[in-house]
């Protein structure tokens, strides 16, 4: 008979680890909620054109990366690659706009592309993410990366991070630059890989994010996209760095940051650390001022991140868990099938308290139940023997200090009242 296994790319989230992603997306809740912004869920799959039309027909991610399938009614379906085209095409849908000036937004999820496995890369993985509607000024731009910085401090990785940042303009900018950079890769057009001669033609921008360490060495003198920026476009770059460093927020300024994805001007940021080796990318993002007007929408900047939830836990020290692990208050042992009934009323009882009780299902040994106790961590054990039942009575052990004593059963519901209040 043969043993199912999960697909290539995907991995299960056992309990011993399921508790740290909980951890994670409870400090993301409750950060997005500290700068004003509400979670939002969309479906896993939408239109394949949503992805085409927003992230670029030349990117990797459309060329390669969609799970896509045609269904029973004709339509050409995609798993979602990103977040940001689903909450833009929830923004038009709803008519958001129309209900106030400014939306912000967070999310986490289910991603999926189908890209070559490896450490923090997988078919199937998880971001959280957050975006922003209503406003083409710098300050907004500033509170998005400082949200980022702030949810990375909670997990004590500011010393493991580097923020990198960079301005790529306007459309107008960005045509003068594109000039420019083809004239100057035409001499070089036959040392580029096949993808960078492909986008020579259709984006050459997106050479600037090739990993190509030849293209790299060549780019390192070819032109800067800054010597292209309208006064409006240095303008606010100018103002994103004073409002960082009025934060203390430290960055560095990356001119051949562009970002992977086609709808991005002005703005853009990562977040990086060296402590993960070739995928050093933990969160990135940045302004797309046309992407809602792209799916249809009235012209509305936007700004936004995504971060990469399998990435980040890679980095968190393992200390930091510790006190998260879920533990039981109590242990329930039961050494007598006429004790079930009470002992399953007892439980009940406590838990409508908010208390957490375990107890053993397969009726082991004394012994091995208390060894599981231990194991668990439990705070405290409750035992009903042969003698409590004839009693009515209820064993209490405290598993920290080794107290133990006898409690009427009647009154043990009573008992943790005044121990937890």
């Amino acid at each position: 008979m043969k043993n199912f296994r999960s697909i290539k790319g995907t991995h299960d989230i056992l309990p011993e680890d399921s508790y740290k992603w909980r951890h994670l997306e409870s400090i993301v809740h409750q950060v997005c909620a500290q700068f004003g912004y509400q979670e939002i869920r969309t479906p896993i799959f939408e239109q394949n054109k949503l992805f085409s039309r927003s992230v670029g027909e030349d990117s990797d991610i459309v060329t390669k990366e969609m799970y896509s399938w045609e269904d029973k009614e004709n339509s050409f379906l995609t798993l979602r690659p990103e977040l940001t085209a689903p909450v833009a095409r929830a923004y038009n849908q709803h008519n958001l706009g129309n209900l106030s000036p400014i939306h912000r937004f967070y999310y986490i999820g289910p991603l999926f592309r189908r890209e070559r496995p490896q450490k923090g890369r997988q078919r199937q993985f998880h971001q959280f993410g957050i975006e922003a509607f209503g406003s083409n000024f710098a300050e907004q731009d500033a509170e998005i990366i400082a949200l980022a910085w702030h949810l990375l401090t909670h997990f004590r990785l500011t010393n493991k991070i580097d923020l990198q940042v960079n301005s790529i303009g306007t459309s107008e900018c960005r045509a003068g630059y594109r000039d420019a950079l083809k004239q100057f890769l035409k001499p070089h057009f036959d040392e580029l890989s096949e993808i960078s001669k492909r986008r020579f033609n259709t984006n050459p921008l997106r050479i600037l994010d090739s990993k190509n360490k030849k293209e790299q060495t060549i780019l390192k003198n070819g032109p800067r996209i800054s010597d292209y920026y309208t006064k409006d476009d240095k303008e606010h770059f100018n103002e994103v760095k004073t409002y960082l460093k009025a934060m203390n927020i430290p960055f560095t300024i990356n001119s051949g940051l562009v970002r992977g994805l086609d709808y991005y001007t002005k703005t853009v940021f990562e977040i990086t650390s060296n402590e993960l080796g070739s995928q050093d990318a933990l969160l990135g993002g940045g302004r797309y001022d046309s992407l809602v007007e792209t799916l249809g929408g009235k012209p509305t900047p936007g700004i936004g991140f995504a971060a990469g939830i399998e990435r980040i836990l890679l980095l968190i020290n393992e200390e930091n868990f510790k006190e998260h692990k879920p533990v039981p208050d109590i242990y329930l042992i039961c050494l007598e099938k006429e004790g079930i009934p009470a002992s399953l009323s007892i439980a009940k009882q406590l838990r409508l308290k908010g208390l957490n009780i375990v107890s053993d299902p397969i009726r082991r040994s004394m012994k091995a139940q208390m060894r599981d106790a231990n194991k668990l961590r439990a705070r405290y054990v409750l035992i009903l023997g042969e003698s409590e039942l004839n009693d009515n009575t209820i064993i209490l052990k405290n598993l920290e200090s080794g107290k133990q004593e006898s409690i009427k059963q009647e009154k043990i519901v009573k008992y943790f009242d005044n121990l937890t209040n």
